[in-house]
């Protein structure tokens, strides 16, 4: 089972959404595999430092941006820091996991990398995924999950987790 929320291209939405259902599934006693995302602002001039933590993993979170300097218009994205990250989630998935949520379906996975591999992996072991794919790469999702997606809107997304991993429970 996949499901994919798609949300306004609001800075932080989506992180903040997978974070709550994150928290509230481990606090609930599901194995969660995967990662979410965390913003830090750094001030009015300066893009915010983004922090992966890596779920079901003690280790710490994960920072894939880099600092390119106020007014840089370059990708801050550090795609070994993100290769690191799926790494740590895909070694947390070996291990045994009742739902994978992952941050987001960006640029490098639709090129091919970050957690994309991560995605067919817990779907070729039958584990429930729920991403965030921002309306900029919803085409290159769909030609990547066919219909094996299903939209759910933000409100639901907590519901849909839960009634997935029922069924795997039973």
């Amino acid at each position: 089972m996949l499901a994919h929320v798609t949300l306004s291209d609001a800075p932080g939405a989506a992180d903040l959404l997978l974070g709550d259902i994150a928290a509230t599934l481990a606090a609930e006693g599901l194995r969660l595999a995967g990662a979410v995302q965390t913003n830090h602002e750094r001030g009015a001039d300066c893009s915010c430092d983004m922090d992966l933590t890596v779920l079901g993993c003690d280790g710490a979170p994960v920072r894939i941006s880099q600092s390119l300097g106020s007014g840089s218009q370059g990708c801050r994205l550090d795609s070994g820091a993100l290769a690191v990250a799926a790494g740590r989630a895909a070694k947390v998935l070996d291990r045994g996991a009742d739902l994978v949520i992952v941050n987001k379906f960006g640029r490098v996975e639709a090129e091919g990398g970050g957690f994309r591999d991560l995605i067919a992996q817990a779907l070729d072991s039958g584990i429930p995924v729920l991403v965030a794919v921002p309306p900029k790469f919803q085409g290159a999702f769909t030609e990547f999950a066919g219909d094996l997606s299903q939209a759910v809107e933000p409100g639901a997304a907590l519901d849909w987790c839960r009634g997935a991993v029922r069924p795997r429970a039973a």
